[in-house]
């Protein structure tokens, strides 16, 4: 059985490649039309503030840690942490056209934040919670590092049933891989997508006053080819689970993907569901 140090180094890998890091940043437009307004209530959940420390795990290109570093001010400050180096320089250069002087970023393995106890006047993880190996031990950094009182706000992927634009190319995937199940192990993808599970991940770590908002949401793109492309971007795993398939295999893969997804094609533009989950906990 693969470890899950095994795993957390193939995630950094999958997610830490600068093919990844293009891609994530070639759709951060369309990601943030998505997501704006749920990080905005991450943000809120989390108590985010002006003056306050924040704690920004697994923050990847760091569209969030922006938004986070404007709220608390010029008073405040983000601590932007990930393993994958390559994500954490585009978020710094990020910040720096933004004229942002008061975000830090870290390579740390969320396993091993290792931070100041109580130093953090908020924590937060976006699209992130789901994909860590050892979630018990995240979770207890997360915990060590807040001030009593304060909280940590978490935006996860629901189930795969409520995210067909995410779940059907990465099941075509696993399948055409030999893998059919892989997509969907945990960590991965819709691992916290039940609210229970996700419930349950706050309440194990000693977090109380634990809540968690389902928000449906509508994927809109201008067509089916665009929303390939943002497939193809925002999908690292998909190369990875393909990575040792032949070049037919793979283009035959991506032609069922297409296939699949061209049921959400309408008239106008391309539209399917999705959900996501926000979780909050206070120490």
């Amino acid at each position: 059985m693969m470890s899950e140090h095994r795993i957390a180094d193939q995630a950094g890998g999958t997610y830490g490649s600068s093919e990844a890091a293009a891609g994530w940043q070639r759709s951060g437009v369309a990601r943030a039309q998505i997501l704006a307004s749920l990080t905005d209530r991450m943000l809120d959940l989390a108590g985010v503030d002006i003056g306050h420390r924040v704690l920004d795990v697994a923050a990847g290109t760091g569209e969030q840690t922006l938004l986070a570093a404007q709220r608390v001010g010029p008073t405040g400050a983000i601590l932007a942490t990930d393993i994958a180096a390559r994500m954490l320089a585009l978020a710094e250069e990020a910040a720096a056209r933004a004229g942002l002087r008061n975000v830090e970023t870290r390579v740390l393995d969320a396993r091993d934040l290792n931070l100041e106890p109580e130093s953090f006047d908020a924590a937060i993880a976006r699209l992130a919670l789901m994909l860590v190996p050892e979630r018990a031990r995240v979770m207890a950094g997360i915990h060590q590092a807040l001030k009593p009182g304060k909280k940590f706000a978490a935006l996860v992927i629901g189930t795969a049933d409520e995210c067909p634009l995410i779940a059907l190319p990465m099941g075509i995937a696993g399948r055409h891989a030999g893998a059919p199940q892989a997509p969907f192990r945990d960590p991965g993808l819709f691992a916290l997508g039940d609210p229970v599970v996700l419930g349950a991940v706050y309440h194990d770590a000693g977090f109380r006053d634990v809540t968690v908002e389902a928000a449906p949401v509508q994927r809109r793109l201008p067509s089916l080819a665009v929303a390939m492309q943002n497939v193809r971007d925002l999908l690292p795993e998909i190369p990875q689970l393909l990575m040792h398939a032949t070049e037919t295999e793979r283009a035959a893969a991506w032609a069922e993907i297409e296939d699949a997804l061209r049921q959400y094609d309408n008239v106008d533009e391309f539209v399917a569901p999705q959900t996501y989950l926000i979780g909050v906990g206070t120490k």
